[in-house]
């Protein structure tokens, strides 16, 4: 997408957006974030412009054909959204080139540079960009920080990005089945570019599995959240995926192993929930609890591999009795709350014809006396149905204010002629306070502060471009950081405040299509 593009589809979703304020949208003054709830999705017809809440901007601060300032030429990775090995045209072709689809965002000041980082989900091989948000120039903006391993080889395509303070570098998860997933570690020096090349280290120790969500804890446990479906039932899918964290035995140095853990939920009588019981009867009763207002279940930590060496994650949880959950995909920590709360988005089946209990996903909360302790309890902050579903990319935009998109596919896209948006929940209590999950008639209600449109590349993958390529848009990267790199800058334990702070940026991906990232930029905020 050329930049004259970018400004005139931000024009009209402005436009838009204003006129869905004037023609009655409701307004929801959320912790200081100021949202107007968008009253409609797009629907899934030809090329449609992306609608912002009015008190929200966006500007691109890169796309998919903009050039790489740094081009590994004999591989193909030369371009922010595309791989040009084959020497085929960038896109609306049968032979396009094929996309790299940026992924989750990570930003960072460093050597007083403003940086995001992402890596890229799709295509022949796996890389990490890096995007100067200083730089005017875009042929200069996005550079190329790693797309080999230790040994000088590929690794996988990459989902899931953070950055680690202990350790100083940027972890990576490739969701992928055993052996090929995991996660991988490249490092940065104090100035925000790569070590040793930029050369990737899998890191063996944090298992093998489908992990796409990755995020610290203050005590420098590494929490993983894994997306892999299960075999099909009922128009839907049966529990196949898990939540782990990881106990490092150095925090500086995660080559030196630690214990890997699982997330195992109780039933109320006190006996595990486990993957055979799942599995074998996934309209099990206690899938409709979990994803019942006010109900609360134990928790407990069960360690599955302690060692350095690599091994199959998702085998060894269901080995373990962890429990299953419907695609679990990213979490976060709530601000606030001292590493106490985690909160997480389940994609569900997205199919209208499941019949499954949980079919639609939703978000979890785990609570727990501190981020290292072994027991806790998960209740769920938020249902998903029809019009909401898919939940994949989440963040946390105030202490209160919780941002979650979706990435429905194009299946659904069709069956509920709606595109992805994005939300905001707004949870008004904290642990220990008044309880908000006491009924379906207090329960948080998404208000939609965007509703993604198609551009015309993904408009054409989703009509008649080639199978190697995704087709509708896709929300993903929603990202609120100061940028702050060091340990009391890990995402929830400062409080965001977007709306009216200089410090504080939002930005998210439309991933897909021409892969557009943008920074949203709020009222009160200042403008980038």
């Amino acid at each position: 997408m050329n930049t004259r593009t970018i400004a005139k589809t931000a024009l009209a979703s402005t436009l838009a957006a204003a006129a869905a304020f004037f023609l009655g949208g409701s307004a929801d003054a959320h912790g200081g974030l100021p949202v107007v709830n968008v009253p409609n999705a797009n629907p899934k017809s030809g090329i449609q412009g992306t609608v912002l809440t009015p008190a929200a901007t966006q500007t691109s601060v890169a796309w998919g054909n903009l050039p790489l300032s740094n081009p590994d030429v004999a591989t193909g990775v030369t371009h922010y959204g595309y791989n040009t090995l084959d020497g085929a045209p960038l896109t609306q072709a049968k032979n396009e080139a094929r996309k790299t689809e940026p992924d989750k965002n990570v930003y960072l000041v460093l050597g007083r540079k403003h940086y995001l980082y992402q890596g890229h989900e799709l295509g022949p091989r796996g890389y990490v960009t890096r995007i100067n948000l200083d730089e005017t120039d875009p042929l200069k903006r996005v550079t190329l920080i790693s797309d080999v391993d230790t040994a000088g080889n590929a690794y996988p395509t990459i989902d899931g990005i953070t950055w680690d303070p202990f350790t100083q570098q940027l972890l990576l998860t490739a969701e992928s089945s055993s052996p090929k997933g995991g996660v991988f570690g490249v490092g940065l020096d104090a100035l925000g570019d790569p070590v040793d090349g930029g050369r990737a280290t899998r890191l063996g120790a944090l298992g093998s599995g489908g992990y796409e969500g990755i995020q610290n804890d203050a005590d420098g446990n590494v929490w993983l959240v894994e997306d892999i479906g299960g075999a099909g039932a009922a128009g839907g899918k049966v529990p196949n995926s898990f939540v782990y964290r990881f106990v490092p035995t150095d925090t500086s140095d995660l080559t030196k192993g630690g214990s890997l853990q699982a997330l195992q939920i109780e039933r109320a009588d006190g006996t595990p929930v486990t993957t055979s019981q799942l599995q074998s009867n996934p309209s099990d009763a206690f899938i409709g609890e979990l994803h019942s207002y006010g109900t609360s279940f134990a928790t407990t930590w069960v360690t599955i591999h302690t060692g350095v060496g690599a091994f199959d994650a998702t085998a060894a949880a269901k080995a373990a009795n962890a429990t299953p959950l419907k695609r679990p995909e990213n979490g976060v920590f709530r601000p606030g709350t001292d590493f106490t709360e985690f909160y997480f988005t389940e994609t569900g089946d997205t199919s209208a014809t499941s019949t499954l209990p949980g079919a639609d996903g939703g978000v979890f909360r785990i609570s727990q006396e501190s981020a290292s302790a072994d027991t806790g309890r998960i209740s769920i902050a938020a249902v998903g149905d029809k019009e909401h579903t898919g939940f994949d990319n989440i963040a946390f935009a105030t202490a209160d204010d919780l941002l979650v998109v979706e990435d429905a596919g194009d299946g659904l896209h069709t069956q509920r002629n709606a595109l992805d948006s994005g939300y905001v929940f707004h949870l008004a209590d904290r642990a220990g306070g008044e309880a908000y999950a006491a009924g379906r008639d207090r329960a948080p209600q998404p208000v939609r502060f965007l509703a993604e449109g198609r551009d015309a590349s993904a408009t054409f993958d989703s009509m008649s471009g080639p199978s190697y390529n995704d087709g509708d848009n896709e929300i993903t990267g929603i990202h609120v950081s100061d940028g702050d790199a060091s340990v009391s800058g890990l995402l929830g334990a400062k409080v965001p405040q977007p709306a009216t702070s200089t410090a504080w940026r939002t930005f998210w991906t439309q991933q897909h299509g021409d892969n557009t990232t943008w920074e949203i930029s709020w009222k009160g905020a200042r403008q980038h």
